[in-house]
């Protein structure tokens, strides 16, 4: 018979999984209003990525012990929640660990899970003292103050919560068992929750019937609650670091791509007879900017980078100008980033005026910081899931120099002596090589 428990369980169940489903909607939307990237190439190397870095995390593993626990986190977190189906057709069906069938197998499942559960918990414990004790710059850094820090600590919390509440289940359940209450069939090996039994053992049945119920609900609860959470965190990457990664540049990571129509024009000036170049391919459709003024005139690819970053500041801790005092953070970049396209299309929705109000440039990102940039791809070669800040602040540069021509005056300069003299410095480029004829 359905009782009234299970009836709550399908609406809360199904309420947490569609609010998820619309707020990861709203992002995807969010990341489509930027421009199309260019096709796919190399697809056997895109996933050979995904496998070692967004699986297999070699980039963290740069710094073994962090690369360690990050992953304890990761793989505790997501092995456990596989209990999350038993728990769900327990819900919905009104019965008690459905998948014991499995025999010593399920044993062995519920067993690893718990010693992963205790594994995720030290670890979590470690980076909130790593976070809040021992004062790690990229960890403190200006870019991380009010609710970014709370976000990081938040989160840690939470996941203690989550394992603890799974190890006191198991705990309780395990008594249960062992009194032979109904529906309470013995399953399962609990090498650590039956630490915490003593704790437990002047308890009536009904209390613990009760503290098995409640913690049983708040995994399930605290589960759904998580994923909700996802969307307006830096946690995101747990789900967009997979397609980041695949869609990430395959190149030299240092190495700056070109414009496709400035690159076609230039071909065609040094070689006006080629055939190979196809003029109606430099035009430029009307608004179509060069480069980037707004978070929209970015590509969906950046875009992707910007809701997948994971505000580590690895990126930052590289970073030669931010080493050297400057204002730049490519951290706050994305973080940027992420924020204006957020609230261009939360503006969108409410069908507001405002949209162009504000632009990435100026209002979210200075111009002191655009500049400040070497373009050294650092930021690429630390980041954990391949995202790439300096492609964005390349563009940001491109709109200032080619649609509004405010290039610093150093760069002035050097753009007429390349035109005039065929070289960055205020000499023709065959006087350079004069000092050969100098005896």
């Amino acid at each position: 018979m359905y009782s009234i428990s299970n009836f709550i369980f399908l609406i809360v169940f199904f309420l947490g999984v569609f609010l998820f489903y619309r707020n990861l909607e709203r992002i995807v939307r969010n990341i489509n209003l930027g421009k199309k990237d260019e096709p796919v190439t190399d697809k056997k190397t895109r996933w050979k990525k995904v496998l070692f870095i967004a699986f297999g995390q070699s980039k963290m593993f740069k710094k073994p012990i962090v690369g360690l626990l990050h992953l304890i986190v990761y793989l505790g977190f997501i092995i456990i929640n596989i209990e999350v189906l038993e728990i769900v057709i327990d819900g919905l069906f009104g019965t008690h660990r459905v998948l014991r069938f499995f025999g010593r197998f399920y044993d062995f499942l519920i067993g690893s899970f718990e010693i992963l559960g205790l594994l995720v918990i030290t670890s979590c414990i470690l980076f909130l003292i790593r976070r809040n004790i021992l004062n790690i710059k990229r960890l403190i850094h200006k870019d991380l103050k009010g609710w970014p820090k709370s976000d990081a600590n938040l989160i840690l919390i939470f996941e203690i919560m989550l394992m603890t509440a799974f190890l006191i289940m198991g705990a309780t359940d395990k008594m249960l068992q062992d009194l032979h209450i109904e529906k309470y069939h013995e399953a399962g090996f609990f090498p650590i929750s039956s630490s915490l039994i003593p704790l437990f053992s002047n308890y009536g049945v009904d209390t613990l019937i009760f503290i098995e119920r409640f913690c049983w609900w708040f995994h399930i609860i605290g589960i759904l609650l998580f994923l909700n959470y996802l969307v307006i965190s830096k946690h995101l990457h747990i789900i967009f670091a997979f397609p980041n990664v695949y869609f990430s540049k395959i190149s030299a990571f240092n190495k700056i791509p070109n414009m496709k129509n400035v690159e076609k024009e230039v071909k065609l000036m040094f070689n006006p007879d080629s055939t190979t170049v196809d003029e109606s391919d430099l035009s430029v459709s009307e608004g179509e900017l060069f480069g980037a003024k707004d978070a929209i005139d970015l590509t969906r690819l950046q875009l992707l980078n910007a809701y997948s970053c994971t505000e580590c500041g690895r990126c930052t801790s590289v970073c030669p100008a931010n080493l050297t005092g400057k204002s730049l953070s490519p951290r706050k970049i994305m973080m940027d980033t992420r924020d204006r396209i957020t609230e261009y299309g939360n503006l969108m929705d409410f069908n507001t005026e405002e949209l162009e109000n504000k632009t990435l440039i100026d209002d979210y990102i200075s111009r002191e910081e655009i500049w400040a940039c070497t373009s050294c791809n650092a930021c690429f070669d630390a980041c954990p899931i391949n995202i790439d800040p300096a492609s964005i602040i390349l563009d940001l540069r491109r709109f200032i120099v080619m649609e509004e021509s405010k290039a610093p005056s150093e760069l002035n300069n050097l753009f007429t002596n390349i035109e005039n003299n065929g070289s960055p410095w205020q000499i023709s480029a065959g006087d350079r090589l004069n000092w050969k004829n100098n005896d």
